[in-house]
């Protein structure tokens, strides 16, 4: 068994509590609290709450990367684009907290479109942008600019995943996962080379 320092701890706490009630409910005092060491403890690790959920980002960023990479793997473009579909809506159905934190939540050092996105520092956009360009090389989706059009294929499932998790979509999870599917169809036959 790995034992993990104080700063694993406390960043897997504040993780912790950023999961079950969201962004808002992480405090450095609960956060100390929840890893087991003192309020001051944090501070020498982290130098504020900002700081302490950047790092946190930081590693969920990270984390998601790797899972996402995964599909990499897949030869198939549709393969691969419905994997990474099925990939983030797991992710933004499953860590709703984590999700509107990461992708909605207004905060300092965000990522920023289109350059941020360009240069391949989004983890999670980064295996989007690459499974559209195999797209245009296969002949699949007609030639465009890969970043626009990997951002208006994902546009429209963010837009619903926003409407479901805000609880203005009547429907059970399987339905809304089948509804992003569709959607996610018409859009790529919208992008058809042919």
């Amino acid at each position: 068994m790995v034992e993990w320092g104080t700063a694993e701890r406390i960043a897997a706490a504040a993780l912790a509590i950023l999961l079950r009630e969201g962004a808002q409910a992480v405090t450095m005092r609960r956060v100390a609290a929840d890893a087991g060491v003192t309020t001051m403890a944090s501070y020498r690790h982290y130098p504020n709450r900002d700081g302490l959920l950047r790092a946190v980002v930081d590693a969920a960023f990270a984390d998601l990367g790797n899972a996402w990479g995964k599909r990499v793997r897949e030869v198939d473009f549709e393969a691969r684009f419905y994997g990474l579909l099925d990939d983030f809506l797991d992710f933004a159905l499953g860590k709703p907290n984590l999700y509107r934190f990461l992708i909605t939540d207004r905060r300092e050092g965000v990522r920023r479109f289109p350059e941020d996105f360009r240069a391949g520092r989004s983890p999670a956009f980064t295996p989007v942008i690459d499974v559209v360009e195999q797209g245009m090389r296969d002949g699949v989706l007609r030639a465009d600019d890969p970043l626009e059009a990997a951002l208006a294929i994902t546009m429209p499932v963010m837009g619903l995943v926003q409407l479901y998790l805000g609880g203005r979509m009547g429907m059970s999870e399987r339905d809304f996962r089948a509804l992003c599917r569709r959607t996610v169809g018409r859009v790529l036959d919208g992008t058809a080379s042919t």
